[in-house]
């Protein structure tokens, strides 16, 4: 455990303002409680309005959603520049920073840590004078009232906290791309107000137990254009240094092995799909951050991590966010000629030292594996592999001009490109003959189970020219547009994240008008007898393929593929692509 002395010292530590803020009524009932808990959500509503009455040239409290529940989604808005609104903060040139807490809401200490960072940064002039924060201290604000002492079994405290899931069982940091939970579809309201320059995720990690305490990811790193991803490496690092230098263990990656439970794997890093947070905001040329402390470490402690966390975010925005934020707008200049829609971490390792603590691996007579106890008494350096080396798996030319979404889905993609803030227009008058690409699956693989509440299909084919008929009604997406990369990864079919991959277009991959048997038979029979050709391939393929030759259905769809009765539209892509806009 960690050592009740140094428990008492964190949270003596965080408490020594409390009194002051309390005079102001600012102060958090987990100060009050010296950090053993965090206060229910009505504390979120009432220090938004307060901070807002405290602070009123400075501070501004907004409603931006409201939950399936009923519950309102607070953010507060803080700058000493007296830029409190969109407009007023792009005529000032200045970065904005969004930090959010409470996505997965059991893991909660960015909301204690954010209103103590914020209280002490109004305190002083500084990092707010220099761009405008957004603070949203609970994202996921009906999961952080299903309030339980054991919501977070692998976690060191508070003694209650919330739930990880939403009211509707949706994991909100798997929603950014798809966009199913009204919370997310408000967070990217306020994400299209804002266009923040810079995006915080402030998270605690379960995983084994070790004796570093935090992590920080950022993309742009291994992705992204490049002077962005400058800008990424710049900010981890800074960030990272200003932890360190105050006595903090942390990591540039997320600590999870590669091998579950089995230390002596090693580590893999990656890129994250843009489900999540900071792949999310890759996409939009902007900065995402992940923050993970470590669960095994008690609360006051991460606490105090997540504030110097935002401490440091803070500074580094003010001194850097300006530059950084003229990198973002050239990116959005830019228009893209490919995209890459999937990474791949190499099987090439290398060395790392980790500081962990003395374990065993025996059996367990309970469930029977491989189960790891680790002697947190005791220490350790673990060398370890770490895999780092990311490169590209799939990579994608960029339509010419843009993409086609037919009429009949028009609705529901438009709501969804909208939604994120992604630019098209609604043709007015059909298009005959129109040449295009086409995208023909070859294969789809959908999954056997749900995933958030989606059965998810890997879709594998090819785009081709061809010439269709496009009506009135339907959707031109240009890819000459600030957001054209996150248009590609919600419109390419084999993107990880793509509309398609969530199933959105499941009904375009099945068949719909059969052949009755004993129809097929008879065709079967009178184009073998027309075609020598025919027989001799079909003779061939019930030779050379014994899955084939096992299957009567294979062998009919044989022909039926043949005939003009054929669904010409079974597994065509209904988006399509074009070099010129219609």
């Amino acid at each position: 455990m960690f050592p009740l002395a140094r428990c008492l010292s964190l949270a003596l530590t965080l408490g020594a303002a409390t009194a002051a803020a309390a005079a102001d009524g600012l102060s958090t009932h987990a100060e009050r409680s010296g950090f053993a808990q965090t206060g229910r959500y009505d504390e979120v509503d009432r220090l938004c309005h307060d901070f807002a009455r405290a602070h009123p040239r400075h501070v501004r409290c907004g409603r931006f959603g409201t939950t399936p529940q009923g519950r309102p989604m607070w953010a507060l808005v803080a700058s000493q520049s007296g830029a409190l609104t969109p407009e007023a903060a792009h005529r000032a040139g200045l970065p904005v920073t969004l930090i959010q807490g409470g996505i997965h809401a059991g893991e909660i200490e960015g909301k204690d840590a954010g209103f103590l960072a914020l209280r002490e940064q109004l305190a002083r002039p500084g990092a707010l004078k220099h761009q405008v924060l957004v603070f949203v201290p609970v994202f996921n604000v009906d999961g952080h009232e299903r309030f339980g002492a054991w919501n977070r079994p692998n976690q060191r405290g508070p003694e209650q906290m919330g739930w990880r899931t939403t009211a509707q069982n949706l994991n909100l940091n798997r929603d950014y791309m798809k966009a199913d939970a009204p919370e997310m579809q408000a967070m990217l309201g306020l994400v299209r107000t804002w266009d923040p320059l810079v995006m915080v995720d402030l998270h605690t990690t379960d995983g084994a137990q070790f004796e570093h305490d935090i992590a920080i990811m950022v993309e742009p790193v291994h992705a992204g254009e490049p002077a962005l991803r400058t800008a990424g490496i710049t900010w981890r690092d800074g960030v990272i240094a200003a932890l360190a230098a105050q006595g903090a263990l942390p990591l540039p990656f997320y600590p999870s092995f590669v091998e579950s439970d089995n230390p002596a794997s090693g580590f893999m890093d990656t890129v994250p799909t843009p489900r999540f947070s900071q792949g999310y905001f890759l996409l939009r040329n902007r900065l995402g951050m992940l923050v993970e402390t470590h669960s095994w470490r008690p609360y006051p402690h991460r606490v105090r991590l997540t504030r110097q966390t935002v401490d440091a975010v803070l500074d580094q925005v003010a001194r850097l966010g300006r530059a950084w934020r003229r990198a973002a707008d050239a990116a959005d200049r830019r228009v893209p000629t490919e995209a890459v829609l999937a990474w791949r971490t190499t099987s090439e390792t290398r060395e790392i030292e980790f500081r962990g603590y003395a374990y065993t691996r025996m059996p367990s007579d309970i469930s029977g594996a491989l189960m790891t106890r680790y002697d947190e008494t005791q220490p350790e350096i673990w060398r370890l592999p770490m895999r780092d080396r990311i490169e590209p798996e799939r990579v994608r030319a960029a339509p010419r001009a843009g993409y086609l979404v037919p009429a009949e889905h028009a609705a529901w993609v438009g709501e969804k490109l909208a939604q994120h803030g992604v630019r098209f227009e609604r043709l007015t008058q059909a298009r005959v003959g129109l040449p295009v690409q086409a995208f023909r699956a070859t294969g789809v693989k959908t999954d056997a189970a749900s995933t958030e509440g989606h059965q998810r299909a890997a879709v594998t084919g090819t785009w081709a020219d061809e010439t269709r008929d496009v009506p009135a009604g339907s959707l031109f997406v240009p890819i000459a547009q600030p957001l054209a990369t996150l248009a590609m990864h919600l419109l390419e079919p084999d993107a990880p994240d793509a509309l398609a991959s969530w199933g959105r277009f499941a009904t375009a991959f099945e068949a719909k008008e059969y052949m009755e048997p004993y129809v097929a038979e008879q065709v079967a029979r009178e184009q073998l007898a027309a075609s020598p050709a025919l027989r001799e391939a079909f003779a061939a393929r019930l030779r050379d393929d014994a899955a084939f030759a096992a299957s009567p259905a294979a062998r009919l769809a044989f022909f039926h593929r043949r005939h003009p009765s054929w669904d010409e539209r079974y597994h065509l892509y209904p988006v399509l692509r074009v070099d010129q806009q219609p």
